[in-house]
């Protein structure tokens, strides 16, 4: 397995370094950080919420973090990440907080965020750098499979 060192920085003492749960997984948990004297923070039905993380961290060029929703979370209460999956890139280095943003898709049910409690997981992905190329024809018209959204018949 390789392994690659971030760096990180709790921008509040209170602040939970993100970990892998288990050996082996592929994503480790971002924990919620709230203010000082906040209880929980409610996330209405059909809204979103910024949830600080009180954590920055510098991931090393040719990487970035994906931010994506925690299965359970999605599953038991219908919160997902909005911008699934989220980038973090490798040039958002120390001192940049690390945010999460949570939206609960139920319609009816608030969903209330203590501090402390997991609420994304982050996976680290290489990311190899595009070259691009200007052509003047249709070089690959030998590949088109024709049309875009919905073209392929499948709804």
């Amino acid at each position: 397995m390789k392994e690659i060192k971030i760096k990180v920085k709790k921008l509040d003492p209170r602040a939970i370094i993100p970990k892998y749960q288990n050996i082996g997984d592929a994503g480790f948990d971002f924990y919620a950080l709230l203010k000082e004297g906040i209880e929980y923070i409610a996330v209405d039905p059909n809204s979103q919420k910024i949830i600080n993380t009180g954590i920055s961290c510098t991931i090393p060029i040719g990487y970035e973090i994906q931010v994506r929703p925690r299965s359970g979370l999605s599953y038991k209460y219908e919160i997902t990440v909005t911008n699934s999956p989220g980038t973090i890139d490798s040039g958002y280095v120390i001192p940049n907080e690390i945010k999460v943003l949570i939206y609960n898709l139920s319609s009816k049910n608030i969903f209330m965020i203590r501090n402390g409690d997991r609420i994304a997981q982050g996976v680290l992905s290489e990311v190899p750098m595009a070259i691009f190329e200007e052509v003047m024809g249709e070089e690959d018209s030998d590949r088109n499979r024709g049309g875009g959204f919905g073209s392929t018949g499948i709804s």
